[in-house]
């Protein structure tokens, strides 16, 4: 029995699988989240099958599942829509015996969040700093409030205001390109392959959710601020004029209410999660491009070995942070550093230089080609 109190710090993905596995072992906490309400940006995202065995473990993977679609292939194209590389996914999951999902962010969200005690989440709590002695951790806030726990447990984002007291230095840092999202509807279409495309004009990507949705995200170099962030539907649909007939019709279908545009960041690795009675997680702790599609799946893994760590050491949380920390990093700096190199090569717009890189991917064996996701998801993430 654990019967010290803890803050979480952010409600996100992180922030409330933490709160939820909280409950479910009876460990007092409160979750703060900045905004007025904890809801999930209209997008989907994938869970692959590593993140899906981590949600096996926590014990509601059956809940997780009907709340996804089930994705059988992954293919990357040109624009002219000829195969570039296909990931053998079915040997990829043999080794977490989990399938790899699509999720819509809202429902996911929305199921965590509807599985916690609503007592427990303040929102509209904005940190602005903290102070921490041997024994106690002070949050202080924007509305002139403070609070004191034993310890924090900080899930607010790559732009994380805990992280960047504890260190300064830690910002977000672009990767030079653009990126859109949106979900539509098709009731034609029952796909399960995810698709994503490699062209002049950028990389486009479109992947099956449940209900017959499609998630897609678009992505072009642009130096950040430029006027392309101005871009609407529009502009959109005519850079992406010469793509695939698939691609066009998605974005005619698509509602410039639901056109969500941010510029794509991460963190530079940084060489510790734990501080004393401080510990980062998800994004605040390691935000990674979205090239791996690992960025959800390595807050879920963050939980899943935390809480391992609260079941081995209930008696001493120093040491949860501590062995935490030791398990984390190596993992995490590597997804950052591959996720990295994978964007600047499926960002290449030179028509020569893509044309060289599509022509090499495709004399590689795929299991050459795709052993950066061998590397990750033949991995088992608790033993490490």
């Amino acid at each position: 029995m654990i019967d010290q109190n803890f803050i979480i710090v952010g409600a996100g993905i992180a922030g409330l699988c933490l709160a939820k596995a909280f409950e479910d072992l009876n460990i007092s906490y409160t979750l703060y989240e900045k905004a007025d309400e904890v809801r999930g940006i209209g997008a989907g995202f994938g869970l692959a099958s590593n993140a899906m065995k981590a949600f096996e473990i926590l014990g509601y993977d059956d809940k997780i599942i009907p709340l996804g679609h089930m994705l059988d292939d992954f293919e990357i194209q040109d624009w002219k829509e000829k195969t570039i590389l296909k990931a053998d996914t079915n040997r990829l999951r043999k080794n977490y015996n989990t399938d790899n999902f699509a999720i819509h962010r809202a429902d996911l969200h929305h199921y965590l969040y509807q599985s916690i005690n609503p007592k427990n989440v303040v929102t509209g709590k904005k940190v602005v700093d903290l102070q921490q002695s041997y024994d106690k951790v002070v949050l202080y806030f924007d509305d002139d409030t403070n609070e004191t726990t034993d310890f924090v447990i900080a899930s607010d984002g790559i732009s994380s205001a805990i992280r960047q007291k504890l260190l300064p230095k830690s910002t977000p840092k672009y990767a030079g390109y653009i990126c859109w999202r949106g979900v539509i509807k098709d009731e034609n279409y029952t796909s399960k392959k995810s698709i994503e495309t490699w062209g002049p004009n950028g990389r486009f990507g479109l992947t099956p959710l449940k209900d017959n949705q499609i998630y897609w995200y678009a992505c072009k170099n642009t130096p950040l601020n430029s006027d392309v962030y101005q871009w609407d539907l529009t502009d959109i649909r005519r850079n992406f004029a010469d793509y695939s007939g698939l691609i066009r019709s998605t974005l005619q279908k698509t509602n410039q209410q639901d056109l969500i545009t941010a510029p794509i960041m991460d963190l530079e690795p940084i060489n510790s999660y734990n501080f004393n009675r401080v510990l980062i997680i998800g994004d605040a702790a390691h935000a990674t491009t979205p090239n791996m599609g690992q960025g959800a799946c390595m807050a879920v893994e963050d939980v899943c070995v935390l809480v391992d760590e609260l079941k081995n050491n209930p008696d001493n949380i120093i040491l949860c942070f501590e062995n935490y920390n030791k398990r984390r990093l190596k993992r995490t700096q590597y997804i950052i550093h591959t996720s990295r190199l994978a964007g600047k090569v499926a960002q290449l717009e030179n028509k020569i230089l893509t044309s060289v890189r599509n022509f090499a991917f495709r004399q590689l064996p795929t299991s050459i080609a795709q052993s950066p996701l061998d590397d990750l998801l033949e991995q088992d993430f608790m033993t490490l």
